[in-house]
């Protein structure tokens, strides 16, 4: 089926709903967390400060497109990461805007990267103490695969969330940085951002972002083990 067995192909999918769950949590509860320390209390009233997925998941960004992602990458297409249910922020109550914009825009990527170390250090532990061996993280290994995804999805989540297009954060983390004179080129991305998204995703134009990033994180798995 699609290449590979059906129990596999299942195992796989599943594997890679569990992973993406985790992920999508920590980085939208990372956002919720951050804007309550500075006094929004607008996520924390709605319970968005929590790792329970269901509080983050969106039927069709968390499920039905990853899913049908999952499916198309397996047979050779592209795939859909998916997303989740928008952070509920209310920037007036931020006792400092400035410095509350910046931090709640990269808590949730800061999140993301907790995971990638967190996967690293499992990765390395795991071929040290011969849970796994090397290759299993390649191959048909429920540990490895487990592993590979938190590692990989996570990178990839943090080098898409960094791209400077609305909605995404890096397009808030950049405005930090930048003179007030380019508010009017963000306002008007605000309103193209995600078509722009669309076309680089569905183009495959992302490949050529993510590439030399995996490339990278192979080389650090090497170097590591």
């Amino acid at each position: 089926m699609f290449g590979m067995e059906a129990t596999e192909l299942i195992s796989r999918l599943v594997i890679f709903i569990v992973v993406l769950l985790l992920s999508i949590s920590i980085h939208e509860a990372g956002h919720a967390w951050m804007s309550w320390k500075f006094g929004d209390n607008t996520a924390y009233d709605l319970g968005r400060v929590t790792l329970n997925p269901i509080a983050h998941a969106d039927p069709i960004g968390t499920l039905l497109l990853p899913i049908l992602g999952f499916i198309s990458a397996s047979m050779g297409g592209f795939g859909l990461l998916g997303w989740g249910k928008p952070c509920p922020i209310n920037p007036r109550n931020w006792a400092n805007y400035k410095k509350a914009n910046f931090w709640v825009s990269i808590a949730g990527v800061l999140g993301n990267l907790i995971l990638v170390i967190t996967a690293l250090v499992l990765i390395k532990a795991a071929t040290f103490f011969n849970v796994i061996e090397l290759r299993d993280l390649v191959g048909t290994n429920p540990i490895g695969i487990f592993l590979m995804s938190l590692l990989f999805m996570n990178v990839s989540l943090i080098v898409f969330n960094l791209l400077p297009f609305p909605p995404l954060d890096g397009s808030k983390i950049l405005a930090n940085f930048l003179p007030a004179s380019f508010q009017p080129i963000f306002d008007m991305l605000d309103q193209y951002g995600m078509i722009l998204l669309w076309i680089l995703v569905i183009s495959g134009m992302t490949r050529y972002i993510f590439q030399p990033v995996s490339e990278f994180v192979i080389y650090l798995l090497i170097l590591i083990n």
